[in-house]
């Protein structure tokens, strides 16, 4: 089964249960929709969609297993065996040997650190918003390893290279995707 993105929500909230794990896989499913469109993959856009909300399923209650316990998570939900191989690519290098392909993984693993990143930046801002974000301010937070420390600066710049992107252009269009999801505060 290719869930729609209303489905693969339905199937995290199995699993998940705090509103951070349920607001970031709605987040990265918002981002992910924009970078089809973007790519010039906009009839993928759900298919993208669903993937970036289902890319953590296993996370919250398997933290030690991330990645390992997706696969038989979604093969119980009968997933379709390519978003499964698309969820576990996000963990390259970190909990999983799967490298990212498709330029959709290699968005997923780029810029499901980054999320988190750039929320954090905006929420240190005045306006707490990611509308006046700019990109030298996340690049300045990018630099201090201290702010955010558990976004892997890393997976990010290893997911821009990928990508073959600047930093400063994976930083731009995740800020841009950001900005047109419904579910960023």
């Amino acid at each position: 089964m290719i869930p729609t993105p209303e489905e693969a929500y339905e199937i995290v909230k199995k699993y998940n249960k705090g509103e951070f794990h349920l607001s970031h896989a709605r987040i990265v499913g918002d981002v992910l929709a924009w970078y089809a469109r973007d790519l010039g993959f906009g009839d993928e856009a759900d298919y993208w969609k669903a993937v970036g909300i289902l890319h953590d399923v296993d996370f919250e209650l398997y933290p030690e297993q991330h990645c390992q316990k997706a696969p038989e998570l979604l093969r119980e939900n009968g997933v379709d065996e390519g978003i499964i191989r698309s969820v576990v690519s996000h963990g390259w290098g970190i909990c999983s040997d799967v490298e990212p392909q498709h330029v959709m993984e290699k968005v997923l693993f780029a810029a499901d650190e980054l999320t988190g990143l750039i929320g954090a930046a905006a929420i240190m801002r005045p306006s707490k918003s990611v509308d006046d974000l700019e990109v030298k301010s996340v690049k300045k937070k990018f630099k201090d390893k201290k702010f955010a420390a558990g976004c892997d600066r890393d997976v990010i710049a290893r997911g821009a290279q990928a990508l073959g992107w600047e930093l400063d252009t994976l930083i731009e269009k995740t800020i841009l995707a950001m900005r047109e999801s419904p579910n960023v505060a």
